[in-house]
């Protein structure tokens, strides 16, 4: 399917186009032409798809939704945010927006008539509501929320009523704005029916992806089939990654690499693509997370090359850095605020995209570890006559790997490598294809 063969980039649009931290349910502000003043570079940095995460309207951060219905007015109109879709489906780009159904901001209409009307609305059926409780607000019940967070009110799904307006969202924005895809918010708190029932909405587009935010993946596994989810975030691969190039071992990633891809008995997803990325709007960046900054080129490599779809999280195709401080604002800036010299990364993320879009094997292909050691690590990617051999070095001595029989073209630089002899320098990787 085309989200096999993606390079996605994702876009938090709230803190890309420098909106305000609190929504004021004012005067709408027309932001959203910054994210389209971006599509001619994405389109040539070879970014096929874009994830937006939340851009209806919203208390604060987006994950408060208020109105399934309405570009929050600090981006602007949904006439606008139609035509920016458009604009990148004519630039080639599909469109996968961010999906809240677990739970709503406390201005949700529903849920503001229960605070009003407590036991005389049948909205109080839409919640589960407490009315021998309180909640921190003093409403006069108490009512399950989002691990923890009150403002964020968890909806039962189970109601029908919930059921229908949801799903009536899901058909208004393919309706309206013609999306490709969603990403399900805190999918593993979704009932696997839930997931049935959102695939039979969007069945009107036979190709339409759906992708579940996962934090744990040993107990996902059933919830990716035809009739549920096509993919689900790979939060183990990025912490390995990160922890295995920090602390210089890289057994950490393989590990996890053949644990989760191997074609093996008990590998948890063969032959199925999950959501990768070294950074998003949760986590510090790559740039921040890295200590050894000059591994930024083998990180990416990594991403670009080993099983699942690889994402770039906005403005890190430059090395932008941020941390979880302030309320994890420092993670999404605003686009004019990060400074975009292009550097080593940017060129090295626009081939490495070149190569994963024209390669079966990266889309498709098996996995199979071909060496590891503390600093080193190789690994073979093959689809039916095409073999990949990627080979990274993360240590400030070269190393030479053994990764095959036969020659093979390296596609970072264009020269012929030995594959049983693979001199890798400092800091640096190799992606060949067998010749």
């Amino acid at each position: 399917m085309w989200f096999d063969e993606s390079v996605f980039y994702q876009i938090y649009p709230l803190g890309f186009c420098g909106a305000e931290r609190e929504n004021d349910f004012g005067d709408v502000r027309h932001r959203l032409g910054k994210i389209q003043a971006e599509i001619p570079r994405l389109k040539a940095l070879g970014v096929t798809a874009v994830l937006f995460n939340p851009l209806f309207e919203s208390e604060r951060h987006g994950y408060d939704t208020v109105d399934f219905f309405r570009v929050d007015r600090r981006l602007g109109t949904n006439a606008e945010l139609k035509d920016l879709i458009k604009r990148f489906h004519e630039a080639g780009i599909r469109v996968v927006l961010d999906g809240v159904f677990n739970h709503v901001g406390r201005k949700f209409a529903p849920f503001e008539k229960v605070c009003r009307l407590k036991e005389g609305t049948d909205f109080r059926f839409w919640f589960q509501i407490d009315f021998r409780g309180d909640s921190r607000y003093h409403d006069g019940f108490g009512y399950a929320d989002w691990e923890g967070h009150a403002e964020l009110v968890k909806l039962r799904l189970e109601n029908a009523d919930v059921q229908a307006y949801l799903m009536r969202a899901v058909d208004f924005w393919i309706d309206e704005f013609d999306i490709d895809g969603l990403r399900l918010d805190v999918s593993y708190l979704l009932p696997g029916w839930f997931m049935e029932l959102l695939r039979r909405t969007v069945a009107k587009k036979p190709d339409f992806f759906l992708m579940g935010e996962v934090i744990h993946l040993q107990n996902f596994a059933p919830f990716i089939a035809p009739a549920r989810l096509d993919s689900a975030t790979n939060y183990e691969c990025y912490r390995g990654m990160i922890s295995a190039f920090n602390s210089r071992n890289l057994f950490e990633i393989e590990h996890s690499m053949t644990r989760l891809f191997a074609d093996l008995p008990w590998a948890l997803f063969p032959h199925k693509n999950l959501f990768n990325f070294v950074d998003n709007h949760d986590v510090e960046r790559a740039a921040t997370a890295l200590k050894e900054k000059r591994n930024l080129l083998n990180l990416y490599t990594l991403l670009f090359t080993m099983p699942g779809i690889p994402c770039v999280y906005y403005g890190s195709e430059y090395a932008a850095e941020g941390d979880r401080s302030d309320l994890d604002y420092k993670l999404r800036p605003c686009i004019d605020d990060i400074r975009r010299e292009e550097g080593e990364l940017y060129p090295h993320i626009r081939r490495l995209a070149a190569i994963r879009t024209q390669s079966r094997a990266l889309a498709y292909g098996s996995y199979r570890k071909a060496t590891c050691m503390n600093t080193n690590f190789s690994f073979v990617r093959e689809c039916g006559e095409e073999r990949i051999v990627t080979a990274v070095n993360i240590a400030e001595t070269p190393c030479t790997v053994c990764a095959g029989e036969g020659e093979g073209t390296d596609l970072l630089t264009g020269q012929t490598r030995t594959l049983s002899d693979i001199f890798l320098p400092p800091f640096s990787a190799a992606v060949c294809r067998k010749l």
